[in-house]
């Protein structure tokens, strides 16, 4: 007679069950929200322009093609585009499976877990936070050099601060405008829409002009440039098309990477946008396109009219024109850097509170944020949180060493997108179906609460029952298919075997489990493939052998691998947009994601560490336990929310 668990077993079981337990909806009730629906393609493509678009263009091409690429730096943006293009497919196919507000947040709360799911909704409103901190910090010391550093002298002069890591004097002028631009949030979406669009089409307008009257000064001798004309070979370069080598172009284009984050945002407007499985993936898309042809054409100007070692990389576009006998065109370009910086920093703000909103509808936040306004349709108590937090980081801090902290939350999120892009496209309907009654399992009777347990069943409480047993069906299937319990031996080597051997006509919960497995391998091999390449280059340069051997097999294991879940067949329902030449293109983007983030400084991790420990304080202390899903569970939640919370179709 087999022996009963023990109770840390059960309560290990119980702990993993609600870590990795998805959130569910209904297909039927999927479209419904409580939030205004009233944008189109033109409000969104202007959004993902409007918040990529921003201080990139004024900044980082002359920055990039000054001390990383040279002339270069178009093929540097065109590495990076195609990069973030990768992950825009992604985040498309998911706006077209789960149109609900909290991008990625959302979407690997469908399919990896809800803890996964609240690292990446916890990073996400880092990254949104910091983003409008530093673009308001940046907009406000633009508009002071346009009144002569007027702003920035008073403040000195009668509110210094001389703190470690806090900025010199308190910015009020910042928190001036991340107010407004809240107020202009909690007005409703439609009018910051106007507002965005009105900024967008202005900034795209002076891009047009830098453009259109840059090439008449173009010089193609400065993309020729011999070495016998580079005033400092050590600091400069060697001339020519690449003068930093093919070292300087990958760095160039790792930093040009960071200038296309922001076209998340799209994803995050899922439950305001009329028709979101159409609009949102040709949004995403066509915005990247508009911002990549207007990065290039940008860097080819700056590059042709000037040679690259003379651009000034903090005010690379006024330097250029001012080369050609052309200061007058400061102006111009100084008015499409406000306009710019105000799309970023209203792109960088709008998502933050719709994050917020979709966590604590969750229950993972504090419920009071997904409060929403009846007269103006928006979150208001998320909106004005977000904005006085964001407002305060503007005016108190020195955002230079901050900035890293956006890349990792933006570079960790499109890592778990693509993941979950191949979970669902090789999982079978089950995975995510309650309708199906196979392999059901007795739901664990420690979430119900005892007081339910005990009640007397009379009639009146038959319907509440059938919606309780269908419910708790739901949620047992839902473990059945993702279990974490090690007591399960759902796979053994002949499955393996069997899936190699004989490609199935469509997915099963075997080869889905097989599939999870192998994604698993594929992002530890990539990992330590790149962890080996960041680190170990010296070792590689001097050709040691155990690194050659280390990287030949995570190589191997990351192709074996690729190539298994290839052959294993996809979900052959119908979206409205799907990523093509899956696994390979998800794969793809997962290696660049991880490179880049290893990239990054230790400081950035240290940092980082220290957010995540808040986050896991808030989450095993509130959101675990008054999770939507946990108080589902427990029946805390009337018959109607649960109907209205069922599981959705992938």
């Amino acid at each position: 007679m087999a022996q009963p668990p023990s109770r840390f077993t059960q309560y290990r079981q119980r702990f993993l069950q609600r870590i990795a337990r998805l959130k569910l909806y209904d297909k039927e009730n999927i479209s419904n929200t409580e939030l205004k629906r009233c944008l189109n393609s033109f409000d969104l493509t202007a959004l993902g322009v409007g918040s990529t678009l921003g201080t990139g263009i004024y900044v980082v091409t002359g920055q990039v093609a000054r001390q990383s690429a040279g002339p270069g730096v178009i093929v540097a943006f065109a590495i990076a585009a195609f990069a973030s293009i990768l992950a825009g497919l992604c985040y498309a196919e998911f706006g077209a499976r789960v149109p609900k507000t909290g991008s990625a947040y959302v979407f690997s709360y469908v399919t990896v877990g809800e803890l996964v799911a609240f690292i990446i909704g916890w990073n996400l409103i880092l990254e949104y936070v910091i983003g409008t901190a530093s673009v308001a910090r940046a907009w406000s010391e633009n508009f002071d050099s346009l009144v002569g550093n007027k702003i920035s002298h008073y403040f000195l002069n009668h509110t210094p601060m001389d703190v470690p890591g806090l900025a010199k004097y308190p910015d009020f002028f910042s928190l001036l405008i991340t107010l407004l631009l809240t107020a202009i949030l909690a007005f409703g979406v439609k009018e910051s829409s106007i507002v965005n669009n009105i900024f967008t089409t202005v900034n795209l307008m002076v891009v047009a002009f830098v453009v259109g009257a840059g090439f008449f000064y173009a010089n193609i001798h400065n993309w020729e440039i011999p070495p016998s004309e580079v005033p400092n070979p050590v600091k400069d370069g060697d001339g020519g098309f690449f003068p930093f080598g093919f070292a300087g172009l990958v760095s160039g284009a790792a930093t040009c990477f960071y200038a296309f984050v922001g076209f998340d945002a799209i994803a995050t407007t899922g439950e305001e946008v009329v028709n979101p499985q159409k609009v949102i993936p040709r949004s995403i898309i066509l915005s990247l396109i508009i911002c990549f042809i207007a990065y290039g054409s940008v860097s080819a100007v700056i590059t042709l009219m000037c040679p690259y070692y003379l651009i000034d990389p903090k005010v690379p576009l006024p330097q250029v024109f001012a080369y050609n006998h052309l200061p007058s065109a400061h102006y111009v370009i100084s008015v499409g850097a406000v306009c710019g910086l105000s799309t970023s920093l209203l792109g960088a703000m709008f998502p933050l509170p719709r994050v917020v909103y979709a966590m604590a509808s969750d229950g993972l936040l504090f419920r009071f944020l997904a409060n929403v306004n009846q007269r103006y349709k928006t979150p208001l108590f998320a909106t004005i949180v977000s904005g006085l937090l964001a407002g305060l980081m503007a005016m108190l801090f020195d955002l230079a060493e901050l900035v890293n902290m956006m890349s990792i939350g933006t570079l960790l999120a499109y890592t778990l997108v693509a993941i979950c892009v191949l979970i669902l496209r090789y999982q079978p309907d089950s995975y995510m179906d309650s309708s199906n009654d196979e392999d059901i399992r007795p739901i664990d009777s420690s979430f119900v609460s005892d007081a339910k347990a005990d009640a007397p069943i009379n009639e009146n409480d038959v319907d509440h029952e059938r919606s309780d047993i269908r419910d708790a069906s739901a949620h047992s299937l839902l473990r059945s298919n993702h279990s974490l319990n090690p007591n399960d031996a759902y796979l053994n080597s002949s499955d393996a075997c069997h899936l190699i051997e004989k490609r199935l006509p469509e997915p099963t919960i075997r080869s889905g489990r097989m599939v999870i497995i192998s994604i698993s391998v594929i992002s530890v091999a990539i990992l330590s493939f790149n962890a080996i390449i960041v680190f170990g280059m010296d070792y590689l340069a001097k050709k040691a052998w155990w690194a050659i051997l280390l990287l030949c097999i995570f190589g191997i294991v990351i192709v074996g691998a690729t190539i298994f879940i290839y052959r294993q067949p996809q979900n052959p329902k119908e979206l409205s947009f799907k990523v093509k030449f899956l696994p390979f293109l998800p794969v793809f983007s997962v290696f660049v994601n991880l490179f880049l983030m290893l990239k990054l400084p230790y400081q950035t991790w240290i940092r980082f560490g220290v957010w995540m420990a808040v986050g896991f304080v808030i989450y095993f202390g509130y959101g675990m336990w008054f999770s939507k899903e946990e108080r589902q569970i427990k029946g805390k939640i009337n018959t109607g929310t649960i109907i209205n919370h069922g599981p959705v179709h992938l």
